[in-house]
C-alpha cells in the first residue's frame, strides 16, 4: 500500500498538468527550501511554476516512487513542449514538504539494448536489505565513479543479468567501462564524478545524488540502481548541467 507521503507527492507532481495551486498545499511555504536553480523559493514560487507549465498541456507520469525516512523520491516522465525524464526528491517535516531537489534530462533512446530511460522493474522488495544495499551503492560510487577504479566494475555489477537504461550505453558493461575511461583532449576524463551528496534507499532501490563534470561542464548526476543478491543489476540515470550562479533564482544551491 502506498504511504500517505507518497500519495501527497504524486498528487503534487500531477498538479503540473492542471496548474491547480491547491496541488501545492503539501508544501510548507514558510519553510520550503527550493534547490532547483530555475525556481523561486517557497510554495508560491512552485505554484507559479506549475501554472506556467500547465499552459503547454503537459503530461506527467510517476514511474517509480520511494520513501526513505523523511524523504520521498520519484522517477518521472514529463511531456511538455519537449519530453523529459526526471528525478524528484522531497524532504518532509511532519505532514508537509519543506525541501526539494530535482534533476531533469531530455528524453533520449531507446539505447542499443532497446531499453528506454524509464522502463524496467518498479516493484520495491527486500526492505530488510535497505541499509546493506545503500552501503553497496555507496562503495560503488566512491570506489569506481569517484576514485576511478574501473577494474572493480565486475566486483559490483552482475555481468550476467545487468540491465542498462542510460540512452548512450548498453547492457554489456564494456560500454560502461569505455564511457568511464574516455578522455577529452585535455587528458581529463569526459565523465568525472567528484562528490556524492546523498544516497536514498528503499529496499532494492538506491538513488545516488552526485556532482561532477561532463565534457568539462559542471553537472549533477542522479543514478538509480536496483540491487539483487549484493550486486547492481539495473541502472537508470539523468545528467543535468548546473546553470551559472548568476542565473539562479534562489540561493540554495543545486545540492
Amino acid at each position: 500500500m502506498m504511504s500517505i507521503r507518497k500519495k501527497q507527492i504524486c498528487g503534487l507532481l500531477k498538479g503540473i498538468e492542471t496548474g491547480d495551486p491547491a496541488s501545492v498545499v503539501v508544501v510548507n511555504q514558510d519553510k520550503y527550501i527550493q534547490h532547483n536553480p530555475q525556481t523561486h523559493d517557497g510554495g508560491e514560487g512552485l505554484a507559479a511554476l506549475f501554472k506556467r507549465l500547465s499552459e503547454s498541456n503537459p503530461r506527467v507520469n510517476i514511474v517509480r516512487v520511494f520513501e526513505d525516512g523523511d524523504y520521498i523520491f520519484a522517477h518521472t516522465e514529463y511531456d511538455f513542449a519537449k519530453s523529459n525524464i526526471g528525478f524528484e526528491v522531497f524532504r518532509f517535516e511532519g505532514d508537509q514538504a519543506i525541501e526539494h531537489w530535482d534533476n531533469i534530462q531530455l528524453r533520449k533512446g531507446p539505447n542499443a539494448s532497446n531499453h528506454s530511460m524509464v522502463d524496467g522493474t518498479t516493484e520495491v522488495s527486500d526492505i530488510h536489505k535497505t541499509e546493506v544495499n545503500r552501503k553497496i551503492v555507496s562503495s560503488f560510487i566512491n570506489e569506481v565513479l569517484i576514485s576511478g577504479n574501473i577494474d572493480a566494475l565486475e566486483h559490483y555489477i552482475d555481468t550476467e543479468c545487468y540491465i542498462e537504461h542510460n540512452p548512450h550505453l548498453e547492457d554489456d558493461i564494456l560500454s560502461l567501462r569505455t564511457a568511464l575511461s574516455k578522455s577529452a583532449a585535455n587528458g581529463e576524463n569526459v565523465i568525472q564524478y567528484k562528490t556524492n551528496h546523498r544516497l536514498l534507499a528503499e529496499g532494492n532501490f538506491v538513488l545516488s545524488v552526485s556532482e561532477g563534470f561532463t565534457n568539462g561542464v559542471h553537472s549533477a548526476f542522479y543514478d538509480l540502481f536496483r540491487v539483487s543478491s549484493g550486486k547492481l543489476v539495473e541502472h537508470w540515470d539523468t545528467t543535468e548541467a548546473i546553470s551559472p550562479r548568476d542565473e539562479w533564482k534562489n540561493n540554495n544551491g543545486k545540492f
